[in-house]
């Protein structure tokens, strides 16, 4: 079996890049279809789903007043690890059922037993800001310092939700196979490269 997981920053063409090598492999490529098979199982809209699966699951404390203890009920938190549970699921039968490609949601740390090829891909700012821009809706018209907040604000809470469900560090070289710097580059070109060490 070969499957390969692509971690990323925001804006380095991560997506693309696990697209394009999935495509020239000739192998399946998992991305938003693991949100679509999520809303089928949780009954839930795609949209929230895939607003939850981006952030880390924020748990509530107990109230303490003198020495008793009150706990808290948060359903949020508890849907959350409930729509994680099944996110690893869905994962591991997507693995398991033919050679593929999977973009984020913990995939590397998920199939770890599976022994994937891990890829983490990165870029400098100037290059993230440059790709956003030719990506995003005119109506959008973000500065340079507004996007690069954006970009930064993403890639907290994708580190913060790697953290949370994995214990280990999002983007440590220690953490991935390949470590690829895309800025200013062309992901093609790229991918061309990449798929002839695969």
């Amino acid at each position: 079996m070969k499957v390969i997981t692509v971690g990323r920053e925001f804006g380095s063409g991560g997506r693309e890049f696990g697209r394009r090598l999935a495509q020239t492999l000739g192998i399946a490529y998992y991305d938003k279809e693991i949100i679509e098979e999520l809303s089928k199982r949780t009954k839930m809209s795609e949209d929230f789903v895939s607003e939850i699966v981006e952030k880390r699951p924020v748990p509530f404390f107990p109230i303490t007043i003198g020495r008793s203890f009150y706990p808290m009920e948060n359903p949020i938190f508890e849907q959350s690890q409930e729509i994680f549970r099944q996110q690893t699921k869905i994962i591991q039968e997507m693995a398991k059922k033919s050679d593929c490609v999977i973009v984020g949601r913990c995939g590397d740390d998920i199939l770890e037993e599976l022994d994937p090829i891990r890829i983490f891909i990165y870029a400098g700012m100037e290059s993230r800001i440059k790709r956003c821009r030719l990506k995003a809706s005119p109506e959008e018209g973000l500065s340079a310092k507004e996007m690069k907040k954006k970009i930064n604000e993403i890639d907290k809470e994708r580190s913060k939700y790697y953290g949370f469900y994995t214990g280990k560090k999002w983007g440590d070289p220690l953490n991935y196979d390949y470590m690829i710097n895309t800025s200013f580059k062309e992901i093609k070109e790229l991918v061309h490269k990449f798929s002839k060490m695969v």
